[in-house]
């Protein structure tokens, strides 16, 4: 056990795949012999789900609005290779910032001086990288989670996101918040998606740490309510999140990114668009249709 707990905040847009792999990466840490915690900051409370074999545990927000007091028992729940999970919850639809939850959970088990009690090498927050709005960047903002990734694929709505991310990160780290680790790519197999988001990361001074294809794997073990770590530890896509992790456990130097302004953005995003049709209509052949 390392004296110091490393924090470290997952992002991504809703769908992208940030919660199948910061479980795998929880996983694969556990097994690796790390003491973790996976921390799911989504309204929809199913981040640790395939560390429980598919079942749902009580959130932070519901347990607090039963009763006042609240005993760490009653909302860490330990699942696969002794991972401890947590759901911070939201409110009740239509009702308030779902944001708030994170906000109440994070205080909540610190106060219960939950992180040192349990001894954790790694806690690992799991956050809805759509809006980074007060609740969502508190890992960043308050520099909770010491490094950020972000889950990215090549579509260019998840690309949007994670460059909004990158602004939250870059407005907040003069002033101790966390920083960027590094962009996941994720479902790299899709066609020029590991081309597109090459370019996005060196035009935003960032990099990828890991390049994760979409799998039939992945789905499977998730049918089964499992992470793949879990259900198929000797597959392809298992070495993948293994080596993930590897690298975020030894990682250490993480810094802010630059993110493009809007109108660049779109300018970038028109290029590519214009570059995939020519490569269509067959306008581009051999080795520039790979630029």
């Amino acid at each position: 056990m390392s004296n110091k707990i490393k924090q470290i905040a997952i992002y991504g847009k809703g769908g992208i795949g940030k919660s199948t792999t910061t479980s795998n990466i929880s996983a694969a840490l556990a097994k690796a012999g790390y003491k973790v915690m996976q921390f799911g900051c989504d309204p929809k409370s199913d981040s640790t789900n395939t560390l429980r074999g598919g079942k749902y545990i009580p959130t932070v927000l519901d347990t607090l609005r039963e009763k006042n007091a609240v005993q760490p028992e009653e909302v860490i729940f330990q699942g696969f290779a002794g991972v401890y999970c947590v759901e911070s919850g939201g409110p009740a639809p239509g009702v308030g910032c779902a944001g708030r939850g994170i906000i109440t959970a994070v205080q909540l088990l610190k106060q219960l001086n939950v992180f040192e009690e349990l001894e954790l090498d790694f806690v690992l927050y799991d956050v809805l990288g759509d809006v980074v709005c007060g609740g969502f960047a508190m890992p960043i903002r308050e520099g909770i989670a010491e490094h950020v990734f972000t889950v990215s694929s090549g579509d260019f709505m998840a690309i949007y996101a994670a460059n909004n991310l990158f602004k939250g990160i870059k407005k907040y780290s003069n002033s101790g918040g966390a920083l960027l680790g590094g962009v996941i790519a994720n479902s790299v197999n899709a066609p020029y998606a590991r081309e597109i988001i090459d370019d996005f990361v060196k035009k935003t001074s960032t990099r990828v740490i890991e390049y994760i294809p979409r799998s039939v794997t992945v789905t499977q073990s998730e049918l089964q309510g499992k992470t793949t770590i879990e259900a198929a530890p000797d597959s392809e896509q298992a070495k993948i999140y293994t080596r993930l992790a590897d690298k975020i456990a030894g990682h250490t130097e993480s810094k802010a990114p630059s993110p493009l302004e809007i109108k660049e953005l779109r300018e970038w995003a028109a290029e590519w668009a214009d570059h995939l049709l020519a490569v269509e209509a067959g306008e581009v052949r051999g080795a520039a249709a790979n630029i």
